[in-house]
């Protein structure tokens, strides 16, 4: 059997490696001349579900629609749960 030693940087990335996080993006969308909705930036990782519902609500008002939501994963194992609407402004595109 073997201990992970705590001053490793080998066991520390293989620790971290065990753990699910929590993504939380923030998108906005503008619209063409015919009504498509286009990303207004790229989607932006947001470090908590506060900040990202503050900053969308801020954004709601200068675009077509803007989202935040976020999501459990483990990205090392491919896994992601379904994504949470944590705020949304205007006619968003459906997310997977």
């Amino acid at each position: 059997m073997r201990y992970l030693d705590p001053d490793s940087t080998r066991d520390k990335i293989m620790a971290d490696q065990d753990k699910s996080i929590k993504l939380i993006v923030l998108a906005a969308f503008d619209a063409d001349e015919e009504g498509n909705l286009l990303p207004a930036f790229d989607p932006r990782q947001m470090q908590d579900e506060g900040g990202a519902v503050r900053e969308a609500k801020a954004l709601a008002d200068k675009h077509v629609a803007v989202v935040a939501w976020s999501r459990d994963a483990d990205p090392v194992a491919g896994e992601y749960g379904p994504p949470e609407i944590l705020f949304q402004s205007g006619p968003v595109p459906e997310m997977e």
